[in-house]
């Protein structure tokens, strides 16, 4: 999925240059249309929505986000509101629409489907797009997503010299298009959506707060949280907390999903040993490279207390690189596009946050649990 990003104090979806015709994707803002919804519908308030968008695309404090109440949209299946941000210079507005249930948040260009027509799909979008009649569009098969009311198919520009793609969506009536982004909102669908059974952590598993990372082996930021994680959140914090660790090897490492696929191993061999191996290859980084990282894996597996035979085995075959495709896949399904990303309770934190910050969220957390009287898993009403 094209990624979300701020720029200038204002958000933009990037999209494919053929698609955009080289400037961005922008949500297009209109006025919202028809009589106003209640200005809070459930968790889904002005207030929860800007601080979901500053999380999320990481804006900065510096940088006001507003929301406007919820309104209803011209798409049966939207709320929609105009999210502004404000860095002292200038303002940015950009349309945001909530599914009524709350749980998919979607930003970019939202169009009717009269016919739902794979033709008309290709017309809207040429016409949404304002693309060049020389542009050729074609749209793959739409298949199902973990968002329930929404299909996903990748769409194909080329203007006879360069091809790219990018993704679309669809609702399951093929009466509403998107191209731009949709992601998961709502925080108890969020935890739907991450696997927490027979997955490495750390924690009890009724603890009222959930911590999931998702990391790359690779990454020296995710080292750093995994430290922090490990040395000062779970001391502090104690059986209150649960800390789940999810493989997510990003593309440009050269030895990421070798290592995550060690580690993934070792939990397979011996569950007790995954979370000082784990360590290990992060303390160690700097020692592994593309072409010893089989020997370093194994050596650290020694000194962690994996049985090397087994574990050689395992490297070799790859025999838990399921696992980590799952945990990626996964975390592409929650709009994961940055390693360390981490989820509190359902709550997206992106990249390396402040310690101040990250026991804010953790405290947060707790308080709300508290209240409901709820464990971490329970949905939110």
């Amino acid at each position: 999925m094209a990624s979300p990003s701020l720029r200038s104090g204002f958000l933009t979806c990037s999209v494919c240059l053929l698609l955009v015709g080289g400037n961005g994707l922008a949500a297009e803002t209109r006025p919202l249309q028809g009589a106003r919804a209640p200005a809070a519908t459930g968790p889904t308030t002005p207030e929860r929505i800007g601080q979901y968008v500053r999380d999320r695309f990481e804006v900065p404090e510096s940088v006001k986000v507003t929301a406007e109440p919820l309104g209803n949209s011209q798409f049966p299946i939207f709320f929609q509101t105009i999210v502004t941000t404000d860095d002292g210079k200038e303002k940015r507005a950009s349309n945001v629409f909530i599914t009524k249930d709350g749980r998919c948040f979607v930003m970019g260009n939202v169009f009717a489907l009269p016919h739902g027509s794979t033709a008309e799909i290709v017309r809207c979008v040429r016409e949404v797009m304002k693309l060049p009649p020389q542009t050729e569009l074609k749209t793959g098969t739409f298949n199902k997503t973990s968002y329930p009311q929404f299909l996903k198919a990748v769409i194909t520009a080329s203007d006879g010299k360069n091809t790219q793609t990018a993704e679309i969506f669809i609702t399951k009536d093929r009466r509403t298009g998107i191209l731009g982004i949709v992601l998961p909102f709502r925080e108890d669908f969020v935890r739907g959506l991450i696997k927490t059974k027979d997955v490495p952590s750390l924690g009890p598993s009724n603890a009222p707060v959930t911590v999931v990372e998702y990391a790359d082996l690779q990454c020296p930021a995710c080292a750093r949280l995994h430290e922090f994680l490990e040395k000062e959140l779970l001391p502090k914090y104690g059986d209150k907390v649960r800390v789940i660790f999810k493989e997510f090897p990003l593309p440009m490492h050269d030895w990421s999903t070798a290592a995550a696929v060690a580690n993934e191993c070792a939990y397979q061999i011996n569950p007790s040993v995954f979370p000082g191996y784990r360590t290990l290859i992060f303390a160690n980084q700097n020692a592994i490279n593309a072409s010893n990282v089989r020997e370093r894996l194994l050596a650290l597996g020694d000194e962690a207390g994996v049985e090397r035979s087994r574990l050689a085995v395992c490297i070799d075959s790859k025999a838990s690189l399921s696992q980590v495709e799952a945990a990626r896949q996964e975390g592409e399904d929650l709009g994961v596009n940055k390693t360390p990303t981490t989820f509190v309770n359902g709550r997206i934190i992106v990249g390396l946050a402040s310690q101040a910050t990250f026991d804010k969220i953790v405290d947060e957390a707790l308080l709300a649990r508290t209240k409901t009287g709820k464990g971490a898993s329970s949905p939110t009403p």
